[in-house]
């Protein structure tokens, strides 16, 4: 078994677009389009994580990977917990809970985080890129993350801050949130273990829930931001780019 575990959650009942999983981009599935990127990387074993045997029984036709797992799960984290504890015997170093809404990622930017994670300088590893633009600072759908070091120069600093919007001016050192998040074993014990916290309800955002109680966040560099799936809207624009 491999040091490090891809593990991608995946659901159908998103509330804001329900079947996201299933939606097809260039004739294929959206959750296949995510497994290939991972795969891709070649950083370790790849594991689909999912309540729904029709995710469940597409993965396994492509000849990959999953697992069935509760439905009970407040967050993407607790999904990915279950395997790494039942399924992985709590044996991967480094674990990487890659989000199934990022088809396009570059599997590049996942070898770079594994890369990072392999020096063991903190708890958990992200990624981000620049906004571009006014419509992304207002919207409450791409994530922003404060770092107290510009990371332009592909190096990693700490995350400082999460958030959505926000009624003052963005930083300098103000980027655009990548979902994809790498732990390492002993770090993924301990975020689950704790409790909710009050930023991360209030925000909706689970990486704060680690800030909170003082966990060490690394955000790395990666030029191009991939398309986050959340809307009709952002599936509509994720076919353009891949359907070229």
């Amino acid at each position: 078994m491999s040091n490090i575990a891809i593990i991608i959650p995946s659901r159908l009942n998103a509330k804001r677009l329900p079947n996201k999983p299933l939606k097809l981009i260039n004739k294929k599935e959206m959750i296949l389009h995510v497994y290939d990127v991972a795969k891709s990387s070649n950083v370790g074993e790849v594991i689909v994580a999912t309540p729904d045997q029709k995710i469940f029984d597409l993965i396994k036709s492509h000849s990959g990977l999953a697992t069935l797992t509760s439905d009970k799960h407040e967050t993407g984290t607790d999904r990915v917990f279950e395997v790494f504890e039942k399924k992985l015997k709590s044996i991967p170093k480094i674990i990487i809970n890659f989000q199934g809404d990022m088809p396009n990622l570059n599997p590049q930017a996942i070898k770079d985080l594994a890369e990072h994670m392999k020096k063991n300088l903190c708890d958990i590893g992200t990624l981000a890129s620049n906004i571009e633009n006014g419509r992304e600072e207002k919207d409450p759908n791409v994530v922003k993350v404060v770092v107290d070091n510009d990371i332009k120069n592909r190096s990693f600093a700490n995350a400082v801050d999460f958030f959505r919007i926000s009624s003052e001016p963005l930083s300098k050192l103000t980027y655009h949130h990548v979902g994809i998040y790498a732990f390492t074993n002993k770090a993924l014990i301990r975020y689950v273990g704790l409790e909710r916290s009050k930023l991360e309800i209030e925000r909706k955002l689970e990486q704060l829930r680690a800030l909170e109680d003082k966990m060490k966040i690394d955000v790395g560099y990666i030029g191009a931001c991939p398309l986050s799936v959340d809307t009709e809207i952002d599936l509509i624009a994720i076919r353009k780019v891949m359907e070229k």
